[in-house]
């Protein structure tokens, strides 16, 4: 009975996400390109992100392309260039400008796809998906390598890399060090073991944990919610002071009705941060937290139930009036970590 009835519950929440899945296939371009929103800036991680959650939602053959998108796009570095959606100015009050996005060859960015394609071989469990793609991620991950310091952090991006803009954000160390569990995880399915890989993932735990001054250094970034969360949601933390770290900001970022505060000082709540502090919850153990997290979000809607980027709480109006691929992404993999409901579920929310 339980089992049927979580079924049930499953297939409801799954039914509220069509809307945000429709959302994502009519972004996607004739190449398999899956930009923010149309005219909108392409990077490979929110790319990665939203392949991910169509494979989730059945999307099978629009997966496959934003797969093939990747590799046949990739540098011969390894790299992509993507672009930075997030310092686009606004066109009006509500909207962001449709101009050109500033591109970088950024770390996070380029080591994502490896967990876009752990998460699909979990899926599928067909071996042929991880040899197919094993030469994309092998490419990156080296890389992403070639930027890590002695210290163990990784720079933001090739164009900083040891010229005084060089940086690590502590969000992105902790995406990158993801990544690094799946792309090893990869190697281990296609038999082509990375010792090189685990000693610097190895490094970049430790800067993590015990060499704080090495990230943030150019900008202070603890009133960011992805700085807060994302040491905990990449499973780099153990459990004791992972919940130590949850709790401590609870209050700071979370705003009771609406969600996560994009930033702690500013009445923003933002779906995608939401969302993946559900996931951080999940992998904790807390899924009624989770859920609730998740069931603010419903309130955050369109019409055809496509999710805002988020909602400003002391106006009462979406803000901006935009529906990001990556939001309505985030909304479907946070859903299938609660519920369990596809093979990989766990892949974003295990260390």
């Amino acid at each position: 009975m339980t089992l049927a009835l979580d079924r049930a519950d499953a297939g409801q929440a799954f039914g509220r996400l069509r809307g945000a899945t429709d959302w994502m296939l009519a972004a996607q371009t004739p190449d398999g390109a899956i930009p923010w929103f149309e005219d909108g800036p392409w990077d490979a991680w929110n790319h990665a992100e939203c392949v991910m959650a169509l494979a989730v939602m059945g999307e099978a053959e629009a997966a496959s392309r934003g797969l093939e998108y990747l590799a046949r796009t990739q540098a011969r570095d390894g790299s992509w260039h993507g672009e930075y959606g997030n310092v686009l100015p606004m066109a009006d009050r509500l909207t962001l400008a449709r101009t050109k996005a500033p591109a970088f060859k950024d770390s996070n960015f380029i080591a994502y796809p490896a967990v876009a394609v752990w998460r699909q071989y979990r899926l599928d469990g067909d071996i042929r998906t991880a040899r197919r793609y094993w030469p994309m991620v092998r490419a990156a991950i080296d890389f992403v390598l070639t930027l890590q310091h002695p210290e163990g952090d990784i720079s933001w991006s090739a164009e900083a890399h040891g010229t005084s803009e060089d940086d690590c954000v502590l969000a992105g160390a902790a995406s990158i060090f993801k990544s690094l569990s799946c792309a090893l995880l990869l190697a281990e399915a296609v038999q082509d073991p990375k010792p090189l890989w685990r000693e610097a993932q190895a490094r970049l735990k430790r800067a993590i944990l015990c060499k704080p001054e090495r990230f943030d250094r150019q900008q202070d970034r603890s009133h960011f919610a992805m700085d807060w969360y994302y040491p905990i949601l990449c499973g780099v933390m153990p459990l004791v002071p992972a919940l130590a770290r949850l709790e401590s900001r609870a209050q700071r970022f979370i705003e009771p009705g609406h969600g996560c505060r994009c930033v702690s000082d500013q009445p923003w709540a933002t779906v995608a941060e939401s969302c993946e502090l559900a996931l951080t919850a999940i992998s904790l153990g807390a899924r009624n937290k989770a859920q609730t997290l998740l069931d603010w979000q419903m309130n955050c809607r369109d019409e055809d139930g496509v999710f805002w980027m988020g909602w400003q709480f002391e106006e009462n109006i979406v803000w901006p009036a935009e529906r990001p691929t990556w939001t309505q992404a985030a909304a479907i993999l946070a859903t299938d970590a609660l519920h369990r409901a596809t093979p990989g579920w766990d892949v974003l929310v295990k260390g």
